[in-house]
């Protein structure tokens, strides 16, 4: 099944997922995050015994395309956000039930909403240039992506707020230190090291794996219910004046 923004395959057992909006740093545009959608939808028939997910480019994603929240009329921006972000809720949701692990390489940058596809991934390869920051405060934003509903459960409540409100990158090594990434490794070898760790996964009990993963990832209706409440409070920041002022900002346009 073709995708425009995303690529999906499938060999020897280990389903592959890539990012494919490489011009746009794999912006989270609807398109996309249809398409990522669909792809999960796949994986889940096709039943592979991994899935990895990777992005083309140099970026993983840096989120919400600030210049798509712009320029849409704020007339019809609360569609669109509802449109962006419920379905980025709806990928989340279908990672953390897929019943297969997950192993996500993240080369770049990951901003924004884009953490929840790392957030909701079960292990996590990083290279060196890899970094996390959420800019909602910059850009006039509500978090979205999990970083209120998933991310204070694996660095700490007070950790997680500390980030959002100061706009702290959290860089590979802190990443690694704090448990959102359990897996470093050389530039340009992401891909390569999370594709190691999925061959060895595809060797395990499928059943045994479906199991564990049942019993240590998020309660997907807790998560569900919290990344509804992110979903609430994005469509009323994002409709502000102050949204518009920050995104006006954040792009170098007036206001």
């Amino acid at each position: 099944m073709p995708y425009k923004h995303v690529i999906y395959r499938q060999s020897n057992g280990i389903g592959r997922l890539t990012l494919n909006r490489a011009e746009r740093h794999n912006a989270l545009v609807p398109e996309l995050l249809e398409d990522l959608s669909r792809a999960l939808e796949q994986c889940r028939q096709e039943s592979p015994s991994v899935l990895v997910i990777d992005a083309a480019g140099k970026s993983f994603s840096t989120g919400g395309d600030v210049a798509g929240f712009y320029d849409t009329p704020r007339a019809d921006r609360h569609s669109y956000a509802r449109t962006v972000v419920g379905t980025l809720n709806t990928v989340i949701g279908q990672l953390l039930t897929l019943p297969v692990p997950t192993v996500t390489a993240v080369q770049g940058m990951v901003t924004g909403g884009s953490i929840g596809l790392v957030l909701a991934s079960d292990i996590v390869v990083a290279g060196p240039k890899a970094s996390f920051a959420p800019w909602y405060t910059v850009v006039g934003y509500s978090p979205d992506g999990g970083w209120t509903a998933l991310l204070p459960e694996r660095i700490g409540r007070a950790r997680a707020l500390d980030v959002q409100l100061t706009n702290r990158t959290i860089s590979r090594d802190e990443a690694v230190a704090w448990g959102l990434v359990q897996y470093s490794s050389a530039a340009g070898a992401e891909l390569s090291k999370a594709l190691a760790i999925a061959t060895t996964l595809a060797r395990h009990k499928a059943g045994s794996m479906a199991r564990t993963l049942r019993l240590n990832r998020p309660d997907p209706e807790r998560a569900a219910a919290a990344l509804e409440r992110e979903l609430e409070q994005f469509l009323e920041q994002i409709i502000t004046d102050e949204a518009d002022q920050g995104m006006a900002e954040f792009l170098g346009r007036n206001a």
